[in-house]
C-alpha cells in the first residue's frame, strides 16, 4: 500500500498533506526517514510515524455516539443544522465515517458511526431482524389494550408494522423494542394508539447497549467484544 493512502485510510493525513511532509523530512517508517509519500508500505508490518507520532492503520472505525438534542443522523445538512458527526474528532471524519442507521432530531440516544458500509447494510436490511430498543414516554396513559395493538402491529399510514415488544414501566413511560426503523416509526405507531411521545431515546442496537458513562454528546471506540458482537448479524 501507498504510504500516503495508508495515512488518508487512517484519517492522519490528505495525500497532499502527506507529500509535505514527507518532503519536509516529518515522516518515518521504520526509523528511517521517507521524502516520498508515494512508496509502499506493509501497513501491518511497518512502524510508521508521522510528524511524531506512531499511526496504527485501521480500515474500519466504529464509534458508539451518545446523541444529544437537536443533531441530524447525517454528515452534512444543507440546512445548516448540526449533524452527529460535528461530535467526534476530525481524525474520524477524515476516515468518512457516517450514521449506521438515523434517529430523528430530536430523538437521543444510542448511535453506531462507522466507515464499514457492508456491515452498515447488513445491519440495516430489513431481512436481518436487527432489534432497536427504545425508552420512550408518552402524553396519555397507555391502556393494556393499546399496548397489545401496538404489539401487534398497528397501521401507521397504510403500513401494518410487524410485532414488537412494550414492556411498560409506569402509565406512561416504558421500553419499546422493534425489529424495524420506517421514519418517524414510533411516532407514529403512538398515534396510531391515540397517543403522542414527548421523550424517546434509543438504548440499544443490535448487540450493542447505550454505556451509561457516556454523557450527551460523548463517544467511544467500540471494544473489541462489541464489535464482534455486532459482527454476528
Amino acid at each position: 500500500m501507498r504510504l500516503d493512502k495508508m495515512l488518508s485510510e487512517c484519517g492522519v493525513a490528505t495525500r497532499s498533506e502527506s507529500g509535505k511532509a514527507a518532503r519536509a523530512g516529518r515522516i518515518t517508517v521504520n526509523g528511517i526517514s521517507v521524502r516520498k509519500a508515494d512508496q509502499q508500505v506493509d501497513p501491518e508490518r511497518d512502524c510508521v510515524v508521522y510528524c511524531g507520532s506512531v499511526v496504527r492503520y485501521r480500515k474500519y472505525v466504529y464509534l458508539m455516539l451518545n446523541k444529544p438534542d437537536g443533531y441530524i443522523s447525517a454528515t452534512e445538512d444543507g440546512r445548516g443544522d448540526p449533524v452527529v458527526t460535528e461530535l467526534v474528532p476530525e481524525e474520524y471524519r477524515r476516515m468518512d465515517i457516517f450514521p449506521c442507521g438515523r434517529l430523528d432530531k430530536h430523538t437521543l440516544g444510542l448511535m453506531l458511526l462507522t466507515n464499514d458500509g457492508a456491515l452498515s447494510h447488513r445491519l440495516l436490511a430489513p431481512k436481518s431482524h436487527v432489534s432497536k430498543s427504545y425508552r420512550f414516554r408518552v402524553k396519555f396513559p397507555l391502556s393494556e389494550s393499546d399496548i397489545m395493538a401496538l404489539e401487534a402491529g398497528v397501521d401507521i399510514g397504510g403500513y401494518l408494522t410487524k410485532p414488537c415488544r412494550v414492556a411498560r414501566n409506569g402509565e406512561r413511560d416504558g421500553v419499546i423494542t422493534i425489529t424495524e426503523g420506517k421514519y418517524h416509526q414510533i411516532k407514529l405507531m403512538m398515534e396510531a394508539v391515540h397517543n403522542q411521545i414527548t421523550e424517546l431515546e434509543r438504548i440499544s442496537f443490535g448487540a450493542l447497549t447505550l454505556d451509561p458513562a457516556l454523557s450527551r454528546g460523548e463517544w467511544r471506540e467500540l471494544t473489541a467484544q462489541e464489535l464482534a458482537e455486532l459482527q454476528k448479524h
